[in-house]
């Protein structure tokens, strides 16, 4: 089962799909996909890992998701933007490989029996990117998410807190 969960930056998206993982699980896990940046950020992941509580499994794992996660448990994957941006940097901001090297590994998690909760964010809906950069990004973010979405069994825009079943 894979569930996409998607909305602008703060509109409940994390709490929502972790809320979610403990009625499906007693057990869920945590799969980051933050890269750690320097040592404020590295101070910062620990405060979130802190923040869960001893039901919950903790993984990092930056571009190889399918390699962590393991059949018939709930995961929550947080967060897409993060994970692509990893691909984006290693491709030197190359659209077409970055989005080629995701769905490839994307396709792998729908082959795990397990059940998936994917955040991502809607970042097209914000403010225009005022660089060249930006601006591709946002076009990759927004083909990965429609081709996550397209697979997903559930899709939930959060939107204030309020999430809205799309599909």
């Amino acid at each position: 089962m894979l569930y996409y969960i998607t909305g602008g930056e703060r509109s409940g998206k994390s709490s929502y799909a972790q809320n979610l993982a403990l009625e499906l699980s007693n057990t869920p896990i945590y799969l980051a996909t933050s890269r750690v940046w320097d040592g404020n950020h590295r101070e910062r992941i620990d405060r979130h890992i802190a923040d869960r509580d001893e039901r919950w499994t903790s993984i990092e794992e930056e571009k190889q998701l399918s390699k962590v996660i393991t059949e018939d448990t709930v995961v929550v994957i947080d967060c897409v933007t993060l994970w692509l941006t990893n691909f984006f940097v290693d491709t030197k901001n190359d659209i077409e490989l970055s989005l080629s090297q995701a769905k490839t590994e994307f396709d792998k998690l729908l082959k795990i029996n397990t059940t998936i909760i994917m955040i991502s964010n809607e970042i097209g809906m914000g403010v225009h990117a005022s660089t060249e950069i930006g601006r591709k990004f946002t076009e990759l973010q927004g083909w990965m998410n429609q081709h996550i979405a397209k697979h997903a069994d559930k899709a939930i825009l959060m939107v204030s807190g309020i999430p809205v079943t799309i599909k």
